[in-house]
């Protein structure tokens, strides 16, 4: 086959390399986000015979935190020498018949938060719905509490705490969404914590202004709460929000009971007018006109979709016919917490053409999990997917979810190295053995940071 490596490797000093050899499979996602049925090809490059020791067999090559090039081991080490790369700059890590992948992308999670909800899962046993719950006073409204009370500090070591968590089962990306304040001085101190746990690393951290999560108690009592609330949002929350710079995407809970449509449309079209690029929760819990209003935004991605109505499925499918396409982050997680029976239609929109990518939607009420492998299972389980289906939804397809797919999600030439060696032979089995530790190293910009 034939390797592109990265010419300007001469230099005698400077950073090293780093070379992943001795692996069963090495999954490349190469060629840029997936639909249809592409979206079950790993782009996987596979050790002859199934033995790992081959001088066939394949290895990855890392420089100054990025991918130099992929391929059979005998081609790809005289390549590295011929393009000034000395192969005692770098480093080896033995993959000892184990998969690579790239790094898992987490689109869609609420990372920051207080409290915690144990008590709602009684009472949805015992029938209480979401909605009766928030209108209760509970849900979102008992986290905004929590959230509104707790110090800087204490976010942020919470932050940290679920990090790990989420590094040790190979996330190496993840969004970071507010929307546990509902008041300007609580969204931007989020949004602040979120900034320096990325500046910390090593996972990267981009946040998401989402102050339109619901409508918080100072305004709930009010005849026209909502609308009030909305005003706010507009008028005090977002230019604050702009003014800060570190949010990245703005995103609405666009739900019935919560935001309407048309509310939704006015926030997001002024958040775009900021520099906020535009995210939905659509349809979750019934058909909002969720999915319609991010076609017709243009938005990244419309997450949930757990009801979308047969023209919101078509919106998104024409949107990628178009060439303009919406990801769907779906969170089976949440649905299966949730103890619901309407999953989102996956098959339908993959096979509409619409991507389609995974997330956690970690958060302490309806899908406390940390863990993208476990998203991998209930989508193998309960959405269809297959398991390259479900490992594409997790790298280069929630890469593209979060508009970075040129630069995360694939071991591609010229992408950032971070990557998963996981303690099994094929990436089908990651799915396969549910609550499982697998991973054995996780490497983020060419460097090893678990493991």
């Amino acid at each position: 086959m034939g390797l592109r490596v990265i010419q300007g490797g001469r230099a005698p000093e400077g950073p090293s390399g780093l070379l992943i050899e001795g692996a069963a499979e090495v999954v490349t996602m190469a060629g840029g986000p997936r639909s249809g049925t592409a979206l079950n090809d790993p782009s996987a490059l596979v050790a002859p015979a199934d033995d790992f020791r081959d001088p066939e067999a394949p290895a990855v090559a890392c420089w100054d935190g990025r991918v130099l090039a992929v391929g059979p081991r005998h081609e790809l080490l005289p390549a590295l020498e011929a393009s000034g790369y000395p192969l005692e700059r770098f480093a080896r890590l033995d993959a000892a018949g184990g998969t690579v992948t790239p790094g898992l992308v987490d689109p869609h999670t609420h990372l920051l938060f207080g409290g915690s909800r144990e008590e709602e899962l009684v009472l949805r046993q015992r029938g209480a719905g979401y909605l009766e719950i928030l209108a209760a006073g509970g849900g979102i409204l008992s986290t905004v509490e929590a959230t509104r009370a707790a110090s800087p500090d204490e976010l942020l070591e919470h932050g940290r705490r679920w990090l790990a968590e989420m590094l040790a089962h190979g996330t190496t990306t993840v969004e970071a969404k507010s929307g546990y304040g509902l008041d300007l001085a609580t969204e931007l101190r989020l949004l602040e914590i979120a900034h320096q746990l990325g500046e910390e690393g090593p996972i990267d951290v981009l946040p998401t202004w989402l102050g339109a999560h619901a409508v918080p108690p100072e305004f709930r009592a009010r005849p026209d709460g909502t609308e009030a609330y909305v005003r706010h949002l507009l008028e005090e929350q977002l230019p604050g929000v702009a003014a800060q710079g570190r949010a990245r995407f703005a995103d609405v809970f666009c739900e019935a009971g919560v935001f309407s449509a048309e509310q939704s449309r006015r926030i997001l079209e002024e958040a775009a007018r900021l520099g906020l690029q535009p995210r939905l929760h659509a349809d979750e819990l019934a058909p909002s006109g969720g999915a319609e209003l991010a076609a017709e935004l243009g938005a990244l991605s419309a997450d949930h979709l757990a009801t979308p109505s047969p023209e919101g499925v078509e919106a998104l499918a024409r949107a990628a016919a178009d060439d303009h396409p919406v990801v769907a982050v779906l969170l089976p997680a949440t649905t299966w917490f949730l103890m619901h029976d309407h999953y989102a239609p996956a098959r339908t929109l993959i096979d509409g053409g619409v991507p389609v990518a995974l997330a956690t939607d970690f958060n302490p009420g309806t899908s406390p999990t940390a863990s993208l492998p476990l998203v991998m299972t209930v989508a193998c389980l309960m959405l269809k997917l297959t398991p390259s289906e479900a490992l594409a939804a997790c790298t280069v397809n929630a890469a593209a979810a979060l508009g970075l797919a040129e630069e995360i999600g694939s071991l591609e030439t010229g992408r950032a190295a971070d990557l998963v060696v996981w303690g099994v032979p094929t990436h089908r089995q990651i799915p396969y053995w549910p609550g499982a530790s697998l991973v054995r190293t996780v490497v983020k910009g060419g460097r090893v940071v678990l493991g």
